[in-house]
């Protein structure tokens, strides 16, 4: 077999030219669009999507939609996802328009805020209707910043999933692995926006690149659009002799892989390697052992692709997905609350419960029962009493209840009588 000739072959015949566009919604999505946009991606046309009309016009995106209202006077939406969401609902022409013709859309935002959360899922929405594959790059906010702010940003998250073809979500507070004491936050944010346009890049090659060992975009979006998935994404490049073992170190090295422990609980792995005319066979196996290694449970897809522009550089890409553990624990958890229960059950049991101003009354007792005690008591059969004593009313020491949610209510006083007590307890009339 030549291999010569079957990697010159692989190199001269790139695959079907595809309509790739990347678009930024709202500012931080934007803001890793110019960051690609500088990079140069050939073949890719960038837009910006934004409701701050400074923002937008600061933006060097060839393709600018302003999505406004009176009511909004270019103000943006004031982190409202609402309102982001209702401005796409109404100019949805606006959006097809920018993904006519695209074979690809490339979705990047950020989540958290009003532009960002609210337009994604509806631009993926008019991806699809354009005849795109709308594939998602996001980001979710730092534990630090506000819980209202997560929240939107969650649940922004889970409508874009239902929306897009696949969506890959890099979690700001992985980068904390990343920095230090002296890491400023411009600085900590370009790394999260460096990785996001790195996760980006790595699949424009995979799609891009005619591969010796191909991969189809059919199985990135399979492996992706399972909607109880979660996604993790690295990328990693390196020169030199020693290139495969440094890709490696860098790959779980990343904080997207956990150190590694992602790619032991993923369920399918998916890697991508691109290298000059020098890759050689034994490197692609050295890079692969690792990997298989490290995911033993999982179902790996690998391809390898041939750039000229890649001579002495080994760049991976690597998409790893594993169940959601809320959904793979569905049976423990069963369990785990069944024995909660028992808990409050059991601690509800030995707590006394609250006092109250009411006792019930005495029972009253059958007619014959009354006639057969005044019957023992006119025979003398008490020993300790020689002569039978009147019968009193008394309360007995039964359980007290409380009023549930009137036990803290006033008492209803009358000329220095509680009227909530009974008429009969109050002037001491005995029941017969």
């Amino acid at each position: 077999m030549n291999t010569n000739a079957q990697t010159d072959a692989a190199v001269a015949a790139p695959k079907k030219n595809l309509s790739v566009k990347v678009v930024g919604v709202g500012g931080g999505g934007i803001t890793v669009m110019e960051l690609m946009r500088k990079s140069g991606l050939p073949e890719v046309s960038f837009a910006a999507v934004e409701t701050d009309a400074q923002s937008l016009a600061a933006s060097t995106a060839t393709e600018k939609v302003h999505l406004e209202t009176q009511l909004l006077r270019g103000l943006g939406t004031g982190g409202d996802p609402d309102r982001g969401r209702a401005l796409a609902e109404e100019q949805l022409p606006k959006l097809k328009a920018v993904c006519e013709g695209a074979d690809v859309v490339f979705i990047l935002a950020g989540l958290g805020g009003g532009a960002g959360t609210g337009i994604s899922p509806v631009l993926a929405r008019a991806a699809k209707e354009a005849g795109a594959l709308a594939l998602g790059f996001v980001t979710t906010p730092f534990e630090c910043e506000c819980g209202h702010r997560r929240r939107v940003a969650q649940h922004g998250l889970m409508e874009l999933k239902s929306s897009a073809d696949g969506v890959i979500c890099l979690p700001n507070q992985k980068v904390f692995k990343m920095i230090d004491e002296n890491t400023s936050v411009l600085e900590t944010f370009k790394i999260t926006n460096d990785y996001l346009a790195d996760g980006v890049r790595g699949v424009w090659r995979l799609l891009m690149h005619k591969g010796l060992l191909e991969i189809h975009f059919a199985d990135l979006a399979a492996l992706l659009r399972d909607r109880h998935a979660e996604s993790s994404f690295a990328v990693a490049e390196a020169m030199g002799p020693t290139r495969s073992r440094e890709v490696m170190d860098k790959l779980l090295a990343h904080p997207m892989l956990d150190g590694g422990q992602m790619l032991g609980e993923s369920d399918a792995v998916l890697v991508s390697l691109i290298g000059g005319r020098d890759l050689t066979m034994a490197e692609i196996n050295r890079v692969m052992e690792q990997l298989n290694r490290q995911c033993e449970h999982a179902q790996v897809i690998m391809g390898a692709a041939i750039d000229e522009a890649f001579s002495e550089r080994l760049a991976v890409t690597l998409i790893a997905t594993r169940k959601n553990p809320e959904h793979a624990s569905e049976g423990t958890g069963a369990a785990a609350s069944a024995e909660e229960l028992d808990q409050q059950l059991l601690s509800q049991t030995a707590t006394a419960r609250p006092g109250s101003r009411f006792v019930p009354p005495p029972p009253t007792l059958p007619s014959d029962q009354v006639q057969e005690l005044f019957a023992r008591q006119g025979r003398g059969g008490s020993r300790q009493r020689k002569h039978p004593s009147r019968l009193r009313q008394t309360q007995l020491p039964l359980e007290i209840i409380s009023k549930g949610r009137f036990d803290k209510s006033e008492p209803t006083i009358h000329k220095g009588e509680d009227l909530d007590v009974p008429t009969y307890l109050r002037r001491n009339v005995a029941l017969n």
